[in-house]
């Protein structure tokens, strides 16, 4: 698999420092694995481990029984499904006492209530002045999935619209518009809205006014399936009412995002970028429908391309990246990363720009310092992935069969080793069964949001990962998914997909009942 932007005339510097003059990212992965993961510190594996891992990855074809350690989802880092909303807020299983410690400060610093500037609490204060949440528990309630709205009276605080406009042509391209340019010349340009920015804020410290006021409404849609069997689908209509700063500008994309569930990501930032990259297929050159392909990100940390893996449209590399964005856009915190204490506003928000801030008259550069930020990010690659459930049972195991032979893993791809790492021993070489390939794939346009962002077309998502999605009702009180929450079960979910999984969409609503309650059962027990 050759990718262009290796083989483009880069700025001298960053092709120096980032790719050098090795033209395929497999092998550039393989054999500098610091190349494309900067923010790893890692062992190359061996020829004997490398052998090993393919063996223990392939996928099996006996479904008769579990496979060996198919309980422990997480590898090592696995721990005790709870049977309370607690599910998803423990450390990993092979953490340190010591480690297990900074995991409870940066627990602290995920729960902390930010306040508006100034205040007497000096380090807490730098809210806003637009946000869309006061903590990071706030979206991540219990470090599961976000409550989408029910309806236009339903004041859910877990949801929000990402915003941006349509950029006409390839003239004065940004330095990171000319690097995506030249990984596919066929990407949209987009830039963020010139009023409200890249994502809309529905909250407002006292003196300012809100963005706007998420609304939604649904239409019902049936659908058919074979005995006799009936689903129905909700299909969204999303509006961005209220409008605090006057209107959006013309041809300005909307697309509703509700907060994922937080388990494992520590262990997906760890998956090798070569292993990753394997499973990429973008022109389907093996004619199974699938085309998968990478989303390749600017860094703002790291100076560079490197690969997306976090977010519905694999828009940040690293959980530490993920994270800085989100105090920026979500809470109007500054970080190392994002250092505008005036988070997403804009320079048309003038009042926004000039408000007081929490460096306002302290010492620090930041709202939220490098040690702050590296507490939090240990915490969210910490969370624990819980054992599976029921791996024995014959219907969960007639499920993955069913799983396996309609065609979902081929985006859902079940195991992965992990990179040996030299400071992260929780995440290091370990089994893991995450159930994604972490590529960009077109779901159809019943799913679309028509927003590009970045490489990602308006059809495009990232495969999300499926383990712990059997516990969403226990740990988040509700049963929806997709990135904007409105499919109401796992078979709804199963029945919104299109395009690349149109075929296997379609054999789930044509096979026999029992077999479709089997294989929901098997995804209620990841």
């Amino acid at each position: 698999m050759k990718l262009p932007f290796l083989n483009w005339t880069l700025r001298a510097t960053a092709c120096a420092a980032c790719f050098g003059s090795l033209t395929s990212a497999s092998a550039l992965a393989q054999d500098n694995p610091n190349l494309l993961s900067p923010h790893l510190n890692v062992l190359p594996r061996t020829a004997d481990e490398t052998d090993r891992i393919k063996k223990v990855t392939a996928p099996t074809t006996d479904f008769t029984k579990a496979e060996r350690f198919e309980a422990n989802g997480g590898g090592g880092t696995t721990v005790r499904a709870k049977n309370n909303a607690d599910a998803f807020s423990s450390v990993s299983a092979n953490a340190s006492f010591e480690r297990e410690l900074d995991f409870k400060v940066g627990n602290g610093l995920f729960k902390k209530l930010w306040v508006s500037s100034p205040s007497s609490t000096l380090v807490s204060d730098g809210l806003g002045p637009l946000f869309n949440a006061r903590s990071c528990q706030t979206c991540h309630i219990k470090d599961g999935r976000g409550h989408p709205p029910e309806n236009a009276d339903d004041n859910a605080v877990s949801i929000f619209l990402r915003v941006s406009v349509p950029v006409d042509g390839t003239k004065n391209m940004t330095e990171i518009e000319t690097y995506l340019h030249a990984i596919d010349p066929t990407t949209q340009r987009t830039a963020p809205e010139p009023t409200y920015g890249g994502q809309m804020q529905d909250l407002a410290v006292l003196g300012h006014a809100a963005e706007y006021r998420f609304d939604v409404t649904y239409t019902e849609i049936d659908v058919t399936l074979s005995d006799g069997e009936t689903a129905q689908l909700r299909r969204p209509n999303y509006t961005a009412a209220d409008l605090g700063y006057g209107p959006l500008a013309e041809g300005a994309m909307l697309s509703p995002r509700v907060t994922q569930q937080m388990i494992g990501l520590g262990l997906l930032e760890a998956i090798p970028v070569g292993d990753i990259l394997a499973n990429e297929d973008p022109d389907d050159s093996d004619g199974d429908g699938i085309s998968g392909r990478a989303s390749w990100v600017w860094s703002d940390e790291f100076d560079r391309i490197m690969l997306g893996r976090f977010g519905h449209k694999a828009g940040k590399p690293t959980v530490r990246e993920q994270s800085a964005a989100a105090f920026s856009g979500d809470i109007g915190i500054s970080t190392p990363i994002f250092p505008s204490p005036a988070g997403d506003c804009t320079q048309a928000q003038d009042k926004c720009q000039t408000a007081p801030h929490g460096t306002t008259g302290g010492d620090g550069a930041f709202e939220i310092d490098a040690q702050g930020l590296d507490l939090v990010t240990f915490y969210a690659r910490n969370l624990a992935v819980p054992a599976r459930r029921d791996i024995d049972d014959p219907d969960v195991l007639r499920g993955k069969e069913l799983f396996y032979q309609v065609g979902c893993t081929s985006c859902h791809v079940p195991k992965f080793v992990t990179d040996r790492l030299v400071d992260q021993p929780e995440q290091s070489f370990q089994l893991i069964w995450p159930y994604t390939d972490l590529l960009l794939h077109d779901m159809g346009a019943g799913l679309a949001d028509n927003r590009p962002e970045g490489l990602a077309n308006g059809q495009e998502w990232r495969t999300p990962p499926l383990w712990g999605i059997g516990m969403t009702e226990r740990v988040s009180g509700h049963s929806y998914f997709l990135h904007d929450g409105r499919a109401r079960s796992l078979l709804e979910a199963v029945l919104w997909h299109g395009g690349e999984a149109q075929t296997a969409r379609d054999s789930v609503a044509k096979m026999p009942r029992q077999d479709r309650a089997a294989l929901i059962k098997y995804l209620e027990s990841l």
